[in-house]
């Protein structure tokens, strides 16, 4: 591949990221996601976060002042808002996802319309379109949209709305997350300013290699196998649950699942029991946003990291622990 590789590759990258990868993928984001994506819109980031901070920094610097994010999420994602000068307003959500409603008033907004995170309803169709026709920069976290499996995933909302709305993704969950790689889909209304944040993106070797990837149809076919795995390992979470009477909640999708419990307290007591036994759980109180009501309480059980050996020891685990 180096020895194929055009000259300018060794030198400086453009801040917008290796024009071939731009290429392959706008066209992969529309034929798998939906996304109405010219390679000249298109900005490459050093994953989810850099595309994150490189887009408040942005609407920052446009006059922008409020961001809109929902009651749960990435507590480093509302912290790289904030970094950047924007006042966090939360969003209730409910099993129809965000109230997109009380965004009323913000300059932008933060979804996860595809799988919220980490509650992982689907964005209703009703406020798909309300988020379509709201008045402010929506900014679409499509961290896993590629993994559904019950069904054909929900396109982008970026589709219904491709002057307003940022679309960004990653390979964290298709790869690895040690290769940094992440893109934005940008209005050209927004470009100018996202491009003028941007110092020297990752690394030109690794987005060539992606753009050939994605060209031989390899992404592809290891999102497949990827997919067919993560199912694999949802359906044996669920049905080692469902034998002790309990369900995962949430739409079967991504790299976690949601067990709702009835009490604050009894999330932190197995919490602290699973910690006993060598088993990390987070509890949804981690993800809840300053300010937004504790209306609800449950583990977040990510069944994506442990390796396949460790995977059957773990669920075994997690059984004992809520079993006491």
């Amino acid at each position: 591949m180096l020895t194929a590789a055009p000259r300018q590759l060794l030198d400086y990258p453009d801040p917008r990221g290796l024009e071939q990868l731009r290429v392959a993928l706008a066209g992969y984001l529309a034929r798998v996601r939906g996304v109405v994506a010219d390679p000249g819109h298109i900005v490459i980031c050093a994953g989810f976060a850099h595309g994150l901070a490189v887009t408040c920094a942005a609407l920052r610097s446009s006059g922008a002042a409020t961001l809109a994010v929902e009651a749960y999420g990435h507590q480093a994602h509302r912290g790289l808002a904030q970094v950047q000068g924007l006042r966090l307003r939360p969003l209730p959500v409910d099993g129809h996802g965000a109230l997109i409603g009380d965004a009323a008033g913000a300059d932008a907004a933060l979804l996860t319309p595809a799988h919220q995170f980490p509650l992982g309803v689907t964005l209703h169709p009703q406020r798909r379109r309300e988020a379509a026709r709201w008045g402010g920069v929506v900014i679409e976290d499509d961290y896993d949209g590629e993994f559904r499996y019950d069904r054909q995933p929900v396109g982008a909302l970026q589709a219904l709305a491709p002057d307003h709305v940022i679309y960004a993704g990653t390979v964290s969950k298709s790869l690895v997350p040690a290769l940094r790689l992440g893109w934005l889909v940008v209005p050209p209304r927004l470009l100018d300013a996202v491009a003028a944040q941007l110092t020297a993106g990752p690394s030109g070797l690794d987005q060539l290699t992606l753009a050939e990837f994605i060209d031989s149809g390899g992404y592809d076919r290891q999102i497949r196998r990827a997919r067919l795995a993560y199912r694999r390992r949802r359906d044996r979470l669920a049905a080692a649950l469902h034998r002790q009477g309990r369900h995962v909640t949430g739409i079967a999708a991504g790299l976690h699942a949601v067990l709702e419990l009835p009490q604050a307290d009894i999330e932190r007591q197995l919490i602290a029991r699973a910690r006993q036994r060598g088993l990390a759980l987070v509890g949804l109180d981690s993800f809840r946003a300053p300010g937004a009501g504790a209306d609800r309480a449950g583990l977040v059980i990510g069944y994506g990291h442990p390796p396949e050996h460790a995977y059957t020891t773990a669920l075994a685990r997690l059984c004992a622990v809520l079993d006491r």
